[in-house]
């Protein structure tokens, strides 16, 4: 039995017949996501194949009849646009790594250990993730993934995901410097400059990045920052 090769699919069936043509997987999604993208980057070939593992051509005849018209380019668009994308093994554990790289990071960044209020060490993490087996979608984003995990591995390891709501007053000397701090932490809420010039901002933070953000803002503005935890 031959080996199956390692390639990346766009297929679309009608009308009895089966259309293939071998993609570069990102361009691919992107170019069926509505982005723009040149099709000849997604296209690894203008081939039309009724087999692309077989290596077995599409008849023309029948692309013809069934397509109308016998462009490459415009069967491909066609392909892309209503058929399905068929990732290789290789390409979807891609993915996966991809996914696990950013539910760490997420993690790392959003979670503490409720035992000393500190964020869990991307090892650790990783190792989790391992130990409970933790099952990574290719197709869900990070974010649609977290709960998920978390309910996991927090049998392994304690764990708590939080967001923290943190209110900063600043001196007028140091608002400016301070304000583009405020912005790379975390997402800027709300901000109002203050009649003395100084700075008044409400930052939605992850929890692991508490102290990273204090100590930052502490030693932007030599100790002068009134920070609150709301």
């Amino acid at each position: 039995m031959s080996e199956r090769l390692e390639i990346n699919l766009a297929i679309l069936k009608r009308q009895g017949m089966v259309a293939q043509i071998v993609v570069n997987p990102d361009k691919a999604i992107e170019y069926k996501n509505g982005k723009e993208v040149n099709l000849r980057d997604v296209l690894k070939s203008d081939q039309i194949f009724s087999d692309a593992q077989k290596g077995m051509a599409a008849s023309e005849h029948m692309l013809e009849n069934v397509f109308e018209t016998k462009d490459p380019l415009k069967i491909a668009d066609i392909i892309i646009k209503e058929g399905e994308i068929q990732l290789s093994a290789e390409y979807r554990k891609k993915l996966r790594d991809q996914k696990r790289n950013k539910i760490i990071d997420l993690l790392h960044r959003n979670s503490i250990n409720p035992q000393t209020n500190a964020p869990h060490p991307r090892d650790r993490l990783s190792s989790a993730l391992d130990e409970s087996k933790v099952r990574i979608e290719e197709f869900k984003s990070a974010e649609e993934q977290i709960e998920t995990v978390i309910g996991q591995i927090k049998t392994i390891l304690p764990i708590r995901y939080e967001q923290l709501n943190i209110e900063v007053l600043i001196e007028a000397q140091y608002a400016p410097k301070s304000y583009s701090v405020l912005k790379s932490f975390g997402t800027l809420e709300d901000s109002q400059w203050m009649n003395d010039g100084s700075l008044l901002a409400k930052v939605k933070l992850p929890g692991g990045l508490k102290d990273d953000f204090m100590d930052k803002l502490n030693g932007l503005t030599h100790g002068s920052a009134s920070i609150k935890i709301i």
